[in-house]
Parts: structure tokens; C-alpha cells; sequence
């Protein structure tokens, strides 16, 4: 990546490989947080979020925004100060989390270049304030918020007793 303004700042081909890494990831905390029953996974275990499922709904929230801003799909149903409490029940957030996946990874496959190297402008939640901002750096800030949290998540499953497998990128892919 390189950091000079107007410069390219990903790749369509990292997009790419960052969304099939999502896909994979999601599909191996959701199967570990599956075996946990609802009281487990809802309870306070000290992060940002909370809890298990409050964490995952707010990945799930996050990327919704996210792409409703890239793509124009559904904005996220609740506030992003309830990004926690979007699903009350697991499955359907499961569900959702799958659809929207899958949905990513076509989304990357149509990418290219000259889409990520113009801005967006947008409302930014956190700043209160529309925005104008590189896409492929907002793109990577997705994919980098995702990682982020999974840490999180896989933290917590794992003090929960449960294992996802390897989570390192080069052994996932």
C-alpha cells in the first residue's frame, strides 16, 4: 500500500483475497460460537461489545454500513449506537452474517482500479459530519475493522473453551 495522496491505495486483487478471508473467518467463529449455548454467548466477557453476540452483530452492522455506502445496499436496521443489539437471536444473525459474505465476495469480484482509486463522500457517524475519503483506503479500513473485532471474538471463544482453527491469512487461503 502505498500513502501518497491520489496514489493507489489497494489493489482489486486485495480486496478480493481480504473477502474470501472474511468468508472463511466468519464461517469458523460462527461455528464455534454455535456450539456455545445463548447464555454464553451473550455473556459480559469485557470487550468493547460485551459479549460474543454483541461483537458479532456489530461486525455484521459495520459491514453493512459499509456497503451501503460502496455498493448502495440496505443501510443497517438499528443506530450505530445499537450496532450490538442488531440480531436478538443468533440464527438469524448467522444467517445474515452468510448471506452478506457471499454477497462481499461477488461484490470484490466486480472491483476495479479506477472504482478504488476515486473518493466517496459520505456521512460518517463517528465524525458527525459528511466526508470525503479514498475508497480503497475505506475499503481496507472494512476489511481491517473486520479483523479487528474477529480478534476479539476469537479472545472470547477461546476463553470459552471453544477453537476455530488457524486464523493467520496465508494459512487460511
Amino acid at each position: 500500500m502505498e500513502s501518497d495522496a491520489g496514489a493507489a491505495i489497494i489493489r482489486p486483487a486485495y480486496a478480493r483475497t481480504m473477502a474470501a478471508y472474511n468468508s472463511e473467518m466468519n464461517r469458523r467463529l460462527y461455528g464455534a460460537a454455535s456450539r456455545l449455548d445463548h447464555a454464553q454467548r451473550r455473556a459480559d466477557r469485557g470487550a468493547f461489545f460485551k459479549s460474543i453476540h454483541g461483537t458479532l452483530n456489530h461486525l455484521l452492522w459495520a459491514d453493512q454500513a459499509w456497503m451501503s455506502r460502496f455498493a448502495g445496499w440496505d443501510k443497517p436496521t438499528v443506530p450505530g449506537a445499537q450496532s450490538a443489539e442488531l440480531f436478538a437471536e443468533f440464527a438469524p444473525m448467522h444467517a445474515a452474517r452468510a448471506d452478506l459474505d457471499a454477497r462481499i465476495e461477488v461484490w470484490t469480484a466486480t472491483l476495479d482500479q479506477s472504482w478504488l482509486d476515486q473518493d466517496l463522500t459520505f456521512f460518517s457517524g463517528t465524525l458527525q459530519r459528511e466526508t470525503t475519503m479514498p475508497r480503497g483506503l475505506l475499503v481496507a479500513h472494512m476489511f481491517n475493522h473486520q479483523t479487528h473485532h474477529r480478534g476479539q471474538v476469537h479472545a472470547m471463544l477461546t476463553s470459552a473453551g471453544e477453537k476455530t482453527g488457524d486464523t493467520d491469512l496465508p494459512f487460511v487461503l
